[in-house]
C-alpha cells in the first residue's frame, strides 16, 4: 500500500469536502473510489493520444495535399467535412 500526497487546487478542494458531505465518507475511500471509477470509464472509453487521432484520419500519402503544411489545420478541417 502507498502513501500519497496530492496538491489539490480550489475547486477540487471543493468538490472533495462536497462529496465528504453528501456521502460521509473519509477522503482515503473517497479518492480510492475516484480512481477506480476513472480505470472503469478509461477501460470502457479509451483516450486515444492526439497522434492516433490524426493517422487514422488518412490524410493520403501526398500529391494531393488538401491544404499547405503550413495550414494544417484547414487540411484535417476539409477532411473531416468530408467525411460527414
Amino acid at each position: 500500500m502507498g502513501v500519497r500526497r496530492i496538491i489539490f487546487d480550489e475547486e477540487s478542494e471543493r468538490a472533495l469536502a462536497q462529496v465528504i458531505r453528501m456521502t460521509g465518507w473519509s477522503v482515503s475511500v473517497v479518492l480510492k473510489r475516484g480512481v477506480l471509477a476513472l480505470q472503469d470509464r478509461i477501460e470502457q472509453f479509451p483516450e486515444l493520444p492526439p497522434f492516433e487521432i490524426y493517422r487514422r484520419l488518412d490524410l493520403g500519402p501526398g500529391g494531393y495535399a488538401l491544404a499547405p503544411s503550413t495550414k494544417s489545420r484547414l487540411g484535417v478541417q476539409r477532411k473531416l467535412q468530408r467525411q460527414t
